[in-house]
């Protein structure tokens, strides 16, 4: 069984080419709760190109707090196969697509690559780029960084929120928008990786690491 964590790399880049995601869940622990709703946006020069959708039934009761935040009920998972078969097809969308997604490094990666190892015997080994970095860069002024804050600063529809679809497609158009501002960003990137670098103190003074530590172990000083 392939252990859970993130296995690629975190990116702090505007590209081309990606898949968004995003998962609703059982509750927030990526240990025992588990996926009830996986759906992706696949976009190719900027233009979404394909979708995937599917509900999923997690074999147990809804707890009533998540119904709660994403609407979803046992009565609409009732007939719906298990990860087990809806699983192997959403690796087989994804590929080897950068994945984006809000939040992804702490929650949804957490989820998706337990149950890659539970399911399939394997890891999710994409690069990644997580919204909620991104944003905090971008945008230092927001009080608060949820999708919803995102979708709000960008003067985006948030209807539907908490549903992953919906969600997908609001955090696409945040990508997009938020892209045109990296280029007025200074964002320092490894050149090893593509990773972010983040300014850290150490024995003998600040230096840059990257935030893909221990993966990548590039550093550079800070000339003061």
């Amino acid at each position: 069984m392939a252990a859970a964590g993130n296995k690629g790399k975190r990116l702090s880049k505007y590209v081309d080419n990606y898949v968004v995601f995003d998962l609703e869940t059982t509750g927030i622990s990526s240990v025992k709760d588990d996926i009830i709703e996986i759906s992706a946006l696949k976009v190719k020069n900027h233009e979404r190109v394909e979708t995937f959708s599917r509900l999923v039934n997690p074999g147990r009761p809804i707890p009533p707090g998540a119904t709660k935040v994403n609407g979803i009920t046992d009565e609409m998972v009732q007939n719906e196969p298990g990860l087990v078969h809806i699983l192997p097809e959403f690796l087989n969308f994804i590929g080897g697509e950068i994945l984006i997604g809000h939040n992804i490094q702490s929650f949804d990666l957490l989820f998706l690559n337990r149950v890659a190892g539970e399911v399939c015997g394997t890891a999710v080994l994409n690069d990644f780029i997580d919204t909620l970095y991104m944003a905090r860069a971008c945008l230092p002024g927001l009080s608060h960084y949820r999708l919803t804050d995102l979708a709000e600063y960008f003067k985006i529809s948030s209807e539907g929120a908490h549903r992953a679809l919906n969600d997908c497609v609001m955090n696409q158009i945040c990508y997009e928008h938020m892209g045109k501002l990296l280029k007025d960003v200074d964002i320092p990137v490894c050149p090893r990786c593509g990773g972010e670098l983040t300014k850290r103190n150490g024995k003998f003074g600040p230096f840059y690491g990257c935030s893909n530590y221990p993966v990548c172990r590039y550093t550079k000083n800070i000339v003061v």
